[in-house]
């Protein structure tokens, strides 16, 4: 599964269908991957159903295709392989409000390896690698998209849902829970990862601030020169 929203949603709302649901969890609780006949069988379920149903999961990213010859045998006369199935590699999350803990998670597991490895301060790897993250998210929307419109693109493909408002707004924090239970760090994170977007994509105006509000994340884009 690709990190769009909309497929990852789509995804979801494919298993709200009773077969189809059916089938999936039937697919992913099989040791082995799962032929067409054998779903149809297991569940009582016509094959034409069964196959488009097995498709369309597979479409929606949730299920993945294998083929195999299941009588062992290769070479001429030993038949078309089978098409089975099978739960794909990938996982699908959907939250609303966005919640980002995949990338906060990097964040943090790769500051701490560094850290032990040149042992530096791990909240100050932290920083940096935050930085150097909030660049390269900047530097992919820039292409093409005038400065601030590419920050908020940026800030909108990371979850924030950026606001105009004398600067701009975040209205969330993908990162809520961590705040939560350890707000001065995950923060300092937030706003080194803000800061590394502003520096890829010059030209803005706008500086990075802690702000911390209720309801929204504890950084906002300022115009330069406010206080």
């Amino acid at each position: 599964m690709t990190g769009d929203r909309s497929a990852q949603v789509a995804a979801v709302a494919a298993l709200a269908e009773p077969t189809r649901r059916r089938l999936y969890d039937h697919v992913v609780r099989q040791a082995a991957p799962v032929s067409r006949d054998d779903a149809a069988g297991a569940l009582g379920v016509p094959r034409p159903t069964t196959a488009f149903h097995l498709d369309r999961l597979v479409a929606d990213g949730l299920l993945e295709v294998h083929f195999e010859r299941r009588t062992g045998r290769s070479g001429p006369g030993a038949g078309r392989p089978a098409k089975l199935y099978r739960r794909a590699g990938c996982a699908v999350e959907v939250s609303f409000p966005e919640r980002r803990y995949d990338l906060a998670g990097d964040l943090l597991a790769g500051a701490l390896e560094q850290a032990e490895d040149t042992g530096a301060s791990p909240r100050s790897v932290l920083g940096a690698r935050a930085r150097a993250r909030g660049r390269e998210l900047g530097a992919a929307a820039r292409e093409g998209a005038a400065p601030r419109e590419a920050v908020v693109a940026a800030l909108e493909g990371a979850g924030f849902e950026p606001r105009a408002e004398d600067g701009v707004a975040l209205a969330n924090c993908p990162f809520h829970a961590l705040v939560t239970a350890h707000t001065e760090l995950v923060c300092g994170m937030n706003l080194h990862l803000l800061e590394g977007v502003l520096e890829a994509v010059p030209d803005t105006g706008w500086v990075a601030r802690l702000a911390p509000a209720a309801g929204r994340c504890c950084v906002r884009l300022e115009p330069a020169e406010a206080p």
